[in-house]
């Protein structure tokens, strides 16, 4: 029986600045980066209070995955934000979307309420889309 998942893939155009991002602007906390052999890099950040999961910040490269036209049909669709979404929760999402729009954080959706809760949408520098939603009372 499967009892947990630890790591997860966000495809990013750029390593570097998915670093930056994920942890200069969303705070997470680098847990792996290594090389993995010429040109390819292992990036993992976890959520400060979530460590056990991993967040592979996986670059679109062609190479072991993707072969050359994959690669760039990949790039073209994460750029577009249309490849991938994930949700992230927080205690108090007025003051977190003023805190990430101050570090540059750019939203799509201002803070809402919703008949499913209370969310903000946001994309990460690579254009993969996020919603940040606050944690229920």
């Amino acid at each position: 029986m499967i009892t947990k998942l630890n790591h997860v893939s966000v495809f990013v155009l750029d390593q570097d600045s998915a670093y930056d991002f994920y942890v200069n602007k969303l705070g997470f906390k680098v847990h792996t980066d290594a090389s993995m052999g010429p040109g390819m890099r292992w990036l993992t950040v976890t959520p400060p209070e979530q460590p056990d999961l991993e967040i592979s910040l996986m670059a679109i490269a062609e190479g072991m995955m993707f072969k050359k036209e994959s690669a760039a049909a990949m790039r073209d669709l994460v750029a577009k934000g249309t490849f991938g979404f994930g949700v992230f929760e927080c205690n108090d999402l007025l003051a977190t979307y003023e805190e990430l729009k101050a570090k540059g954080v750019v939203f799509t959706k201002a803070p809402t309420k919703e008949f499913y809760g209370f969310e903000a949408l946001f994309k990460d520098d690579s254009g993969n889309w996020f919603s940040l939603g606050e944690k229920a009372k």
